[in-house]
């Protein structure tokens, strides 16, 4: 689904991503760990194709195409979503349209898709306008659900969460990593069932979206580098237990 190899990425003069190389297969959720600064939301934003973030070395191949260098519009058509830790209000635009412009397919009914996060109050309210921590991750869910796509990018998704809308964030999240939310009206039950092979890169501080998904890799970002891969759940608690002092011994 996703390969990068030897990523070196610029904010500026300053270089942020040094030689990342990652694959990510189809179907499987990988967790990404790292203390603040470290470079793992340039890595995301990167990937989604931003400006701003220089690619000085390497590639990014997404299923099998090369998008080094394309447009985000075009990442975005192929098929990579992303939920932010910190999207921007957006005045003039209801967030029913948005739902709308963001279906893959172009047959979407936002009503039926909000009650599954109990948005519907919601969609006729400017984007984030007024919104909560909780109903900010919420609507990113809710487009998500709409794009239906086959690389999910999601930047803190417990962040400015309680702990009553986490278990919704949470359970969604599953969902739309699962392709629950997929839609293949041509195609046979059995067919639809092979084409759903969501893949899921995913930030994380606290650890709690491990009580929700199911995460089958996880490495540590650290200044820049990738490190120390393995379960999850054992890099989670090694770090609650050593902190990210132990990555420096491992780089070292």
């Amino acid at each position: 689904m996703l390969t990068i190899e030897d990523l070196h990425v610029n904010i500026g003069d300053k270089e942020v991503l040094r030689g990342i190389n990652l694959q990510i297969n189809e179907g499987e959720t990988f967790i990404l760990f790292g203390p603040n600064g470290s470079g793992k939301t340039s890595l995301l934003m990167t990937l989604m194709g931003f400006s701003g973030y220089d690619v000085t070395k390497g590639t990014i191949i997404f299923k099998g195409q090369d998008i080094t260098r394309m447009p985000m519009y075009e990442r975005a058509r192929l098929g990579i979503g992303m939920s932010f830790q910190r999207p921007p209000t957006i005045h003039g635009l209801r967030t029913r349209h948005l739902v709308r412009m963001c279906s893959r397919n172009g047959e979407v009914n936002p009503d039926a898709l909000a009650q599954s996060v109990n948005m519907t109050e919601f969609l006729d309210r400017d984007i984030n306008a007024g919104f909560s921590g909780g109903e900010i991750k919420r609507s990113e869910l809710l487009q998500l659900m709409a794009q239906q796509p086959d690389l999910v990018l999601f930047d803190e998704p417990e962040s400015g969460v309680d702990m009553e809308n986490m278990q919704l964030v949470g359970k969604v999240a599953r969902d739309v990593l699962d392709g629950n939310y997929k839609t293949f009206p041509d195609l046979s039950l059995k067919e639809r069932k092979q084409r759903i092979k969501t893949a899921g890169l995913i930030i994380t501080h606290t650890g709690y979206i491990l009580d929700y998904v199911n995460a089958d890799r996880g490495q540590v970002l650290f200044k820049g580098h990738l490190c120390c891969e393995g379960r999850p759940r054992d890099i989670m608690e090694h770090i609650r237990e050593h902190g990210y002092q132990e990555c420096v011994r491992c780089m070292n």
